[in-house]
C-alpha cells in the first residue's frame, strides 16, 4: 500500500498509508529538535505499534520516517 503526504506545514509533516491504518509524522520541537512518530492502529493488517524517536537534525528525522514507511508498506 502506498503512502501519501497528508499534512505539511512549518511544524509537522505527516504521511498516511493508503489503508488509513498507519501514519508517520515528523514534528519540530520547541527546542529546535525533531520527533518522528510511527502509529499503526490495531485494525491494521500488519502488527499494531507505536514508536517515537528524537533527532537533532531534520534530515535524520526525515530519513527515519522514510525507513518506517518502507518497513510498513503493505503489498496490495
Amino acid at each position: 500500500m502506498s503512502w501519501s503526504l497528508g499534512r505539511e506545514d512549518d511544524v509537522i509533516t505527516e504521511w498516511e498509508r493508503s489503508d488509513g491504518y498507519a501514519t508517520v509524522r515528523v514534528r519540530e520541537r520547541g527546542d529546535g529538535g525533531f520527533v518522528v512518530r510511527l502509529d499503526v492502529m490495531e485494525q491494521a493488517a500488519d502488527e499494531s505499534t507505536y514508536e517515537r524517536e528524537r533527532f537533532s537534525a531534520r534530515e535524520d528525522a526525515l530519513d527515519r520516517a522514510a525507513a518506517w514507511r518502507a518497513e510498513r508498506d503493505l503489498d496490495e
